[in-house]
């Protein structure tokens, strides 16, 4: 069986949805911004319902899932990085957007700095918290059967479910990308997706049922 923990629900998959969402604000501050930089979905979704005046600027989207939700809804992607995080992406915004005036819309924790990493090499990173996450709780007989493979598509689905289970040595675990490997325990039999989508999640994991 195939356990899925995003919020989404997707056919194929057993839904556990481990995070729940919440904005933090009712007004996001455009006056000192030309353009915005978003890291998932979600921010863009709950920009979306706080303001929709953040279509009228040009957007930096990291990852394909937030890339699809900035156009999906009306915004225009400017930019869409190979590398999600990390130097390849401090070296390309540097490059090409180094006398703009970026507004990183956020959630109250994330899982890599992108404000500071980018002062390394000059740029001004404007901040705004939008939205925090929180744990879903379950009771224990939720927990995944023997053999099921667990995608997790973000550092804090890890979080939440190890807040809520403990690992079985049977589970195989299909990552979203690289930076959700980082949290991960090392007791965790694991693949990547080849691409960092949900459906490409899906698709490794199926590849794994068939296969058995």
């Amino acid at each position: 069986m195939i356990y899925l923990l995003s919020p989404l629900k997707k056919e194929g998959t057993f839904s556990l949805p481990m995070i729940e969402f919440s904005l933090v604000t009712n007004k996001i501050d455009f006056s000192s911004c030309n353009t915005l930089m978003f890291t998932s979905k979600q921010a863009v979704v709950s920009a979306n319902s706080i303001d929709a005046s953040w279509k009228k600027f040009p957007s930096i989207a990291i990852g394909g899932a937030t890339k699809k939700k900035i156009e999906e809804l009306g915004g225009k992607v400017i930019y869409y990085p190979k590398e999600f995080y990390g130097e390849a992406l401090a070296k390309d915004i540097q490059a090409f957007f180094s006398t703009r005036k970026l507004l990183y819309l956020r959630p109250k924790v994330v899982s890599f700095d992108s404000k500071a990493y980018l002062e390394k090499v000059g740029i001004d990173l404007e901040e705004q918290i939008i939205y925090e996450t929180s744990c879903v709780k379950y009771k224990k007989e939720y927990k995944p059967k023997e053999g099921a493979i667990i995608i997790f598509t973000s550092p804090s689905t890890i979080k939440c479910f190890f807040n809520n289970f403990k690992w079985n040595e049977s589970y195989i675990a299909i990552l979203i990308g690289k930076a959700t490997k980082v949290h991960l325990p090392k007791i965790c039999r694991y693949l990547i997706a080849d691409e960092p989508l949900i459906d490409s999640c899906i698709k490794k994991a199926k590849e794994i049922e068939k296969n058995r």
